[in-house]
């Protein structure tokens, strides 16, 4: 069941959090320390009503995501089973094939091991290689999705090209936020890149894939009266329950967070300030922004902070994770959301789903194939308790 649940995980990661406008690149940060329970930021291209749709178009984009107390059955495992042994394979090994273009072991191996790194994330912990044999039973119906995602990216390439400069400016970005090559180094591995051209290809494919996708979406527009017909129809479907919208920075200590909030109230800038102090890896990655979020999601303090406290002003409370400095940017009651503000959700969704039908009419068109024997390796050993 354990291995079932994982496997899930994995899959989901790789179509559900990634996404081709939500990259980032690892901030810096101090060792993970469990943070409140708090909802996964949904990825810009999931559609956000939550009427039935078909799955909107992703590619794979390694992110650092907001993590969430680790749930029993898929948190990563503190000490992996080790899997049997398998002999090495030539990293040119054929895995599989979109029209002429061959895709090789070592392709797959990155794409594998950066969507393990989001699942491992996604519960607070640093990515080790070690835990890759937890997810052995993963890996054929992943190379499904690697070769769908490659396929994606040949469309993009066709059609779209990433501009060097804005590449080296991202690097140099995410490089800015640490001290050393090597705590770089260390964040980039924690996240599942082995080193900064890693990255760096990672940074080139979301560029292309995220202007291919976004293209192929203005395509389609949508009249106010359709987008009020659809709007009478699915009126439940936008029901919403109470809403706070938060950023924090996670600090050990009550001196930190004080500190932190005198140079806010300097001028300072709390994306900044997230990213090269807050402990919480995920969010620091985003600017210290943990979404939206309903009443009760959250430990109590900052629970209570979050939908009783002021609007746009720094807050301080702690928790039994540390200290938390944050800013309350947003807050909405319960009721029925306006036409005026579901209008842009209804016509994003109603956007995507044309751009998936558009986009699957063109993936049929190419070529594929896959070997899922030359990615099976044995699953690990159970471990005794």
């Amino acid at each position: 069941m354990k291995q079932l649940l994982l496997t899930a995980a994995l899959l989901s990661g790789a179509a559900f959090l990634t996404n081709a406008g939500a990259q980032t690149a690892p901030a810096q940060t101090a060792p993970v320390q469990a943070t409140p329970a708090q909802p996964t930021p949904a990825p810009a291209l999931a559609p956000t009503a939550p009427a039935p749709t078909a799955p909107a178009p992703t590619v794979p984009a390694p992110t650092v995501p907001a993590p969430t107390a680790p749930a029993p059955s898929m948190a990563a495992p503190a000490t992996p089973a080790p899997a049997a042994p398998a002999a090495a394979q030539d990293p040119a090994t054929l895995v599989g094939r979109v029209g002429k273009e061959n895709l090789t072991l070592g392709e797959f191996e990155r794409s594998f091991r950066l969507a393990a790194a989001r699942v491992v994330n996604a519960q607070g912990v640093p990515f080790e290689a070690s835990y890759l044999s937890e997810f052995a039973a993963a890996r054929p119906d992943f190379l499904k999705q690697f070769v769908r995602d490659r396929a994606v990216y040949q469309l993009a390439r066709a059609r779209q090209q990433a501009d060097p400069a804005v590449l080296d400016k991202q690097v140099a970005d995410a490089r800015s936020g640490f001290g050393t090559d090597e705590a770089f180094t260390q964040a980039l591995n924690a996240t599942g890149y082995t080193d900064t051209a890693d990255l760096r290809r990672e940074l080139e494919r979301q560029l292309i894939v995220g202007a291919y996708l976004n293209s192929v979406q203005d395509r389609f527009t949508f009249g106010d009266a359709l987008i009020a017909g659809y709007y009478n129809l699915h009126r439940a479907d936008f029901a919403r329950e109470a809403e706070a919208c938060v950023k924090h920075i996670l600090v050990p200590t009550q001196a930190e967070a004080q500190a932190i909030t005198k140079d806010l109230a300097g001028g300072a800038d709390f994306a900044k300030i997230a990213a090269a102090k807050s402990q919480d890896p995920g969010s620091a990655a985003q600017g210290g922004d943990l979404g939206c979020f309903g009443p009760g999601q959250m430990v109590e303090t900052f629970d209570t902070a979050s939908f009783k406290g002021p609007l746009n002003a720094v807050q301080t409370v702690q928790s039994q994770f540390g200290w938390h400095v944050l800013i309350v940017t947003k807050r909405s009651d319960a009721g029925t959301l306006p036409l005026a503000d579901a209008a842009p959700i209804i016509r994003d969704q109603l956007g995507k789903e044309a751009a998936q039908k558009y986009l699957d009419s063109q993936l049929v068109r190419l070529t594929t194939e896959s070997f899922p024997a030359v990615v099976t390796v044995p699953a690990p050993a159970p471990t005794s308790k």
